[in-house]
């Protein structure tokens, strides 16, 4: 659609009078020159080419100007193509009487646009009056193609003149005086072409004294490249002396609306290429942060399963190389995905301000992938991670305490073992009965003495019991071997009770039989047993394992060690007393003549067994000794550890505490340009990064006590788990802290505020910022727009607030603050501007296609337009023709206007 129906749309913004003024000065025009059968034959192919130039629009034509128009149909059709507008429904019948009344619904339509048709009556149309319809085609044409021209307060006529004079004036050869002969040599015509399109016509090679060459070459040009039909007939013009001025006219219309027009879609070409690029980098941002969104949650859905995996391994080994491979993901592996998740939420509010400077709805990312979800991934991670640390230490201990415990389990079986070995076929004996009586008493000392020994036991059988019942409490893996190691002593042990009071039944009813006893054996056994089973007891414990975590626990072995060996002189004592015992034997037994069998009959050990198990006590006590001293020696060592760890801890977590509270107040407090600012920041991350070596040095001295197996440290409050949040924090805080300063310097570049402006809006904020935290409470907000003269009602700051805490987090930040103080004098583009450029590319349709979008907007954002418009549905579309309007209203988040 050309530019003259652009104007038809608007046409009722000029007055009646107007109109008038201009239409009475054409009423006079000579119809009795069209009896000059040249002009007559010019006006109609002329007139002819300008009405099917608009009905094709409709799918129609006219052969035969007075015949086609008579029935007023394809007059009315006319008439709504250039105008816009929808005449009267017409009369369907083929009486005269129909054809008049759809021919006086068109004259009264042409009339309501300030028209005043003299002698000019619809039953002169119905009756093919050539002169009468030439007339009323003359009056259209100049109603509605030639009265909206206007050039330099010259409209109509005279502007269509100006207008050609000022577009030809620089051509050789060319002086443009009127419309008929200033146009016979085509030369005009040319000028008129290659002043806007010089890639159709190579001017130079004109000839002034070819005319008919000329003139075809401007029709045809024009025909092919401007949808301007041809209209004339280069003999005709030629060979008539004065060219008909009403069919020049009209064709030289169609130039300056198809030139006019040409201006106004390159300034649609332009703002839609604007729009477009905006667009297309916020796509991209959009992208950007998709992607990055998705990397983020993917790496936390991978991880939490490892971190949330509680296999436990049998080994302390295994579960050493568990703690090792957290380490790695600790120092390794999360480092540069919190990098990664600071720099998201950084282009997140990046992507935001953008969007609203360009009047663009906020972006919501994918669902389950706004900032919002990512911080609660992230802390079901840490959460995560910290459970999955407690473990792997409470694991560690576990195995730590399960080595121990069978160790010791193995140990006390084995002295177990090693004394029930033959007890069951002693006690089944029956050599009571053939056995004298002193054999027989014999035998009932020794069974006395036997179950001395076996109560000083039980204790012992207590103990592997109580041990297996712990390892199977904590999951001990080999549990199934210690449970019937346990089951077996148990069985035998209840075995050994029973033989021992079968064996007690049968000595004592021959014991009536028997009367002497040697008094001194039964002595010594009676002494021996128990000493006996205290040095068993003595060097069960000098060999006894043990496991502390502090100097305070080792300090408390030394001091039982110690009061241990304050109890050796009573216990040598009572070894010299058992011994003097059997050397009394020895002088009873020389004194009398007596002859010894050198076994005493009451038990089994001999005076060279206590000697021996004495002297194992005596050799095992400076083990024990040396045993504790290293034990010292290394908890020493992890007390150094613990100092060294919290002297660095409890500078380096006050630091960052301090640091995170200057960051709080640093873009209140800072003065100067935002450049100023931002490099102030900078400066200020630097030297935080700086500091980073000193958090370094603090994970080495903690990876050396956790190697150390220290897992507590009375001498600071801060674990490296407070360190490290502390420090991302920080790192997080001075990055969002920079993000803002550059969301403002993009906020003051976008709108155009001034330094001043911006000091200005910093000074009234911070003045209202009672807290001094960077936000201001409604009630300090509202004290702050008084303040700047603003007169607030309840309903108009209610509005304000919305608009400043979308959010309804009850304070309004500095960056609101700006963004509402400049947010209704910024000048940005509308979906209605946008929608208007195409329809000027679309020459006033309701759709596009992809030819025109292909040849007015560069390559890369019309196939942009192309991939993203949908079908147009309407009925009046060609086939692959584009919805704008839709695309239009979906940039700017609207629905279809």
């Amino acid at each position: 659609m050309t530019a003259v129906e652009s104007h038809m749309t608007y046409s009722n913004s000029y007055t009646i009078n107007q109109e008038e003024v201009y239409m009475t000065q054409e009423d006079d025009w000579d119809r009795d020159l069209l009896l000059d059968p040249a002009w007559e034959k010019q006006q109609r192919k002329t007139f002819t080419a300008w009405c099917n130039s608009h009905l094709r629009k409709a799918g129609t034509q006219i052969e035969n100007i007075e015949e086609d128009f008579r029935n007023g149909l394809k007059l009315m059709l006319l008439l709504e193509v250039i105008s816009g507008e929808r005449l009267p429904k017409p009369d369907k019948g083929k009486m005269r009487f129909h054809k008049i009344a759809n021919v006086n619904k068109a004259l009264d339509f042409i009339c309501s646009k300030g028209v005043k048709l003299v002698s000019i009556g619809a039953e002169e149309i119905v009756d093919g009056n050539a002169k009468m319809t030439l007339g009323m085609i003359w009056t259209i044409i100049l109603r509605f193609a030639i009265q909206d021209i206007s050039v330099e307060e010259t409209s109509a006529k005279e502007g269509l003149l100006l207008w050609c004079q000022r577009k030809t004036a620089p051509y050789r050869n060319v002086n443009v005086q009127n419309f008929h002969i200033s146009w016979k040599d085509g030369l005009a015509l040319c000028a008129l072409i290659h002043r806007h399109r010089p890639d159709l016509i190579d001017y130079s090679k004109l000839r002034k004294d070819d005319p008919i060459s000329n003139l075809n070459t401007a029709f045809e040009v024009a025909e092919k490249f401007l949808d301007i039909p041809k209209m004339l007939d280069a003999e005709d013009i030629v060979n008539t002396p004065k060219p008909d001025e009403k069919a020049i006219m009209t064709y030289v219309s169609c130039f300056y609306h198809a030139f006019a027009g040409a201006e106004q879609a390159e300034t649609a070409a332009n703002r839609i290429c604007k729009v477009l690029a905006v667009n297309q980098e916020n796509e991209k941002l959009m992208e950007e942060y998709e992607k990055l969104a998705s990397e983020l949650l993917e790496w936390i859905r991978r991880t939490i399963p490892w971190l949330e995996n509680r296999a436990a391994e049998q080994t302390m080994r295994a579960m050493q190389q568990k703690l090792e491979d957290f380490r790695d993901y600790r120092r390794i592996h999360k480092p540069p995905r919190v990098q990664e998740k600071c720099q998201l939420e950084i282009n997140f509010n990046t992507l935001q301000t953008k969007l609203r400077l360009s009047n663009r709805p906020a972006f919501m990312p994918s669902e389950g992938k706004m900032v919002s979800d990512i911080a609660n991934a992230w802390k079901g991670l840490e959460g995560v991670e910290k459970g999955y640390e407690e473990w792997l230490l409470t694991e560690i201990r576990r195995l730590e305490r399960l080595d121990h415990l069978a160790e010791k389990f193995k140990q006390k079986c084995s002295m177990h073992e090693s004394w029930t070995g033959g007890k069951e076929e002693l006690l089944s004996q029956k050599d009571y009965e053939s056995a004298s009586l002193m054999e027989i008493r014999a035998l009932m000392r020794k069974h006395e003495a036997f179950e001395s020994d076996l109560a000083a036991h039980q204790d012992r059988v207590e103990q592997i019991a109580a041990i297996a019942q712990e390892l199977n409490e904590l999951d001990y893996h080999d549990a199934a071997s210690v449970n019937a190691r346990c089951q077996g002593i148990c069985d035998q042990w209840d075995n050994l009770g029973t033989l021992t009071q079968k064996r007690r039944d049968s000595l004592e009813r021959v014991e009536k039989l028997w009367e002497t006893i040697d008094q001194l054996y039964l002595e010594f056994a009676k002494r021996a047993a128990p000493f006996n089973n205290w040095m068993d007891g003595a060097m069960e414990d000098l060999q006894d394992m043990f496991i502390v975590h502090s100097i305070e626990e080792i300090q408390s072995l030394i001091t039982a060690h110690d009061q241990f060996k304050a109890t050796l002189p009573e216990a040598d004592k009572e070894r010299m007393a058992t011994m003097g015992i059997h050397n009394e034997i020895l002088k009873i037994a020389q004194t009398y003549g007596i002859k010894l069998s050198g076994i005493n009959p009451y038990t089994n050990l001999s005076p060279q067994d206590i000697s021996t198990k004495w002297d194992a006590v005596k050799h095992l006590v400076p083990l024990r000794d040396q045993m504790l001293q290293e034990e010292v020696a290394r908890q020493q060592a992890n007390e150094r550890l613990r100092r060294q760890f919290a002297a660095q801890a409890n500078i380096i977590g006050p630091w960052i505490q301090t640091k995170m509270e200057e960051i709080s107040h640093v873009s209140v407090d800072i003065a100067g340009s935002l450049e100023e600012q931002m490099n102030s920041l900078k400066q200020y991350e630097q030297n935080i990064i700086n500091y980073k070596s000193n958090i370094d040095k603090l994970e080495g001295d903690h990876q050396l006590s956790q190697e150390s197996l220290i897992f507590d440290n009375k001498h600071t409050n801060y674990t490296m788990e407070h360190v490290r949040v502390g420090w991302e924090q920080l790192l997080t805080t001075i990055a969002r802290t920079i993000n803002e300063v550059e969301n403002q310097i993009l906020t003051r570049d976008a709108k155009g505020i001034s330094q001043e402006q911006l000091n200005e809006f910093r000074a009234s904020f911070n003045h209202f910022d009672r807290k001094r935290n960077g936000m201001m409470d409604p009630d300090d907000f509202r004290a702050c727009l008084i303040s700047m003269g603003y007169d607030l009602g309840e309903v108009e700051f209610a509005r304000i607030m919305t608009l400043v805490d979308a959010n309804n987090t009850g304070v309004v930040t500095f960056q609101a603050f700006i963004d509402f103080m400049t947010r209704e004098t910024a000048e940005t583009d509308t979906a209605e501007q946008v929608m208007a450029s195409f329809k000027i590319l679309a020459s006033d349709k309701n759709y596009i296609t992809v030819d025109e979008l292909r040849r007015e907007l560069p390559p890369d954002q019309a196939e942009y337009c192309i991939s993203r418009m949908t079908r147009y549905i309407g009925g009046d579309g060609p086939t692959g023709a584009l919805d704008y309007i839709s695309f239009s209203s979906a940039l700017y988040g609207e629905s279809d206007l």
